[in-house]
């Protein structure tokens, strides 16, 4: 089983001047310790949940830019893209740029995106969810054109959303055969039917109840299609503290994930900026982690 960390949120210690040193901190270590992969969410206000709107936000790809200069090994993706915050040509410029600076380590996070509050407030356009929904599938299907051979398809596209003359992506990624497309959220309808056409990996919310109802309509959205269920990465998100858990305890919501299919636990550590508390986990918790295999389902 695969551990992915999540840094939801920057108020720290020391303020604003200290975000970059400790979040350097934050990626350098998780990575020496054995974290698969990295994630930051696509926001730019703070939201709901996690801090006030007035609380530190860092912009996405630029955070995940700097994260991959200090991390050699793990995965780094947003948690996930909000699509009407980009047009879609950038979308796959943008992850291009993190797979070739790093090496070949980025997901493609996306999805039809929420905060209306944020979109108001910065001046981005929010269309309806339906819209936003048309524009995902626009989106990736530039995305997969960009991706292709040499330099991208070259092929123009015209949409009801989009338009474009010529889909050159100059330089290629170097993922092979192109970073992972990530789709986040679980809708029925159309959130899963879009992560059966077009994603090598989808994010579920939940626990092992909800995840096994949604994997298995997952797997009747890529029957549909005529495409294998296991070529779709399983992920979900959940919380850990290693200061009030104990590893036993840890390691239990890993494994009650794993009883249920998902492949790859992406969770938010509190107290994530006392590096002390990623060094216990990669101590008492991430090998183990990684001997847990998933059940096949």
């Amino acid at each position: 089983m695969k551990i992915g960390l999540q840094v939801p949120s920057f108020t720290w210690p020391g303020g604003d001047a200290a975000i970059g040193p400790t979040l350097a901190g934050i990626a350098e270590t998780a990575d020496a310790v054995g974290f698969d992969s990295l994630w930051v969410m696509d926001h730019f206000y703070q939201i709901r949940g996690v801090g006030r709107p007035e609380e530190p936000m860092l912009e996405g790809w630029s955070a995940l830019a700097f994260m991959a200069a200090h991390s050699k090994q793990a995965t780094l993706g947003l948690m996930v893209g909000g699509v009407h915050y980009r047009q879609a040509g950038l979308w796959a410029k943008a992850a291009t740029t993190l797979d070739v600076l790093s090496g070949g380590r980025s997901y493609l996070g996306i999805g039809a995106a929420w905060n209306e509050e944020e979109s108001h407030g910065l001046g981005f356009p929010m269309p309806p969810l339906g819209e936003r929904f048309e524009m995902l599938d626009e989106t990736l299907q530039i995305v997969h054109a960009m991706w292709q051979g040499e330099r991208g398809s070259g092929a123009a596209f015209s949409g009801r959303h989009y338009q474009a003359e010529r889909l050159l992506n100059s330089p290629q990624v170097i993922a092979k055969p192109h970073p992972k497309i990530l789709i986040g959220g679980g809708g029925e309808q159309k959130t899963l039917r879009l992560v059966a056409k077009y994603a090598d990996a989808c994010n579920i919310f939940g626990g092992p109840d909800q995840l096994t109802h949604k994997f298995s309509v997952l797997r009747e959205r890529c029957a549909e299609i005529g495409r294998p269920f296991d070529e779709i990465e399983r992920t979900n998100l959940g919380q850990v503290d290693v200061t009030q858990q104990t590893p036993a305890e840890i390691l239990e919501s890993f494994r009650s994930r794993a009883a249920v299919g998902v492949q790859h636990f992406i969770v938010s550590m509190t107290g994530v900026d006392d590096i002390r508390n990623i060094e216990t986990m990669g101590r008492d918790v991430i090998q183990q982690v990684h001997a847990i295999e998933p059940k096949a389902i």
